[in-house]
């Protein structure tokens, strides 16, 4: 059974002020999302599945999945603020979502088979997608066996100030143990550093592995979700700005002994547009990396 790709792409009529604007960024005008669709169905996933606000459907069919349902089969789930268990309705003042982990429920109805997340605007690289893809093609039938891509700190930093990592700590045999958020983090005379809660910079090695949210599920996950939501309900309903995220969900359930999250190593380098002023270095890696043959120009 092929595995299936779930990408986030709840926030990106908002973030990219509609998707008449999804920013062009390869030598043939194509977004970083479609460098992802393209790694993951050479990689071996079997379907695309999007979760995406109901209000831009109708221009999401008609820029985004047009361009994809003929290579791989679509579907498209919705995620929304009154989504919540029976007994909760969201705060009148609250306009912000739910957070990344409550769009992952969302497709609870379409997944039957192990899956992966990842973010719609990120760029992965297509040995993330190979290892994650073999990966999941072995957990047919088990549950409680997640996995993460992992990557080295230094493949993911931004030349244009600080970033928000988070830094995985893991066992002997690879699994993980905590995933510790580290809202500034840079190259400091020439070392990775985070600034730590005194205000110091702690240096960290290059190849410390950090989360990007690309995890790998089995159908399992949503259950947990299910359940641990309505424990984050129950603490944050009144909080309109809390988010019910994957790695808070990830914790409890590494921390409380019920699964195992393997981390796969990458060699691939991440980027993406945390600032504005790292579109052209994004543009210039992309044409690198079509120059080399590592991708061909249009895509599709």
């Amino acid at each position: 059974m092929k595995p299936t790709l779930f990408v986030l792409a709840a926030g990106m009529g908002s973030r990219y002020g509609g998707l008449k604007q999804l920013d062009g960024v390869g030598p043939s005008g194509e977004t970083i999302m479609d460098y992802s669709i393209y790694d993951a169905v050479n990689a071996g996933f079997g379907k695309l599945v999007f979760v995406i606000r109901k209000s831009f459907e109708a221009d999401f069919r008609e820029k985004i999945v047009s361009k994809y349902d003929k290579k791989i089969p679509v579907e498209l789930v919705f995620q929304e603020l009154d989504h919540l268990p029976e007994g909760f309705t969201p705060h009148p003042d609250r306009v912000k979502p739910w957070g990344t982990n409550h769009a992952v429920m969302m497709g609870k109805e379409v997944i039957k088979e192990p899956f992966a997340v990842i973010n719609a605007d990120d760029f992965y690289g297509r040995e993330s997608f190979g290892v994650l893809a073999d990966y999941l093609s072995g957990l047919a039938g088990s549950e409680n066996k997640y996995c993460m891509v992992g990557y080295h700190v230094g493949n993911t930093l931004s030349e244009s100030g600080t970033v928000a990592r988070g830094v995985c700590e893991t066992d002997a045999v690879g699994h993980l143990t905590g995933v510790v958020e580290r809202t500034q983090v840079m190259r400091v005379e020439g070392k990775v550093s985070y600034k730590d809660e005194n205000d110091q910079w702690v240096p960290i090695a290059d190849h410390t592995p950090v989360s990007m949210n690309m995890w790998g599920f089995t159908p399992d996950y949503f259950r947990y979700s299910d359940d641990y939501f309505i424990q984050f309900l129950k603490e944050n309903a009144d909080n309109i700005k809390s988010e019910f995220f994957i790695p808070l969900l990830v914790n409890h359930l590494t921390v409380t002994g019920k699964v195992t999250v393997k981390v796969l190593d990458t060699p691939s380098k991440w980027f993406g547009v945390t600032y504005a002023e790292d579109r052209p270095g994004v543009v210039a890696r992309l044409k690198e990396l079509t120059e080399s043959a590592v991708y061909p120009s249009p895509l599709w």
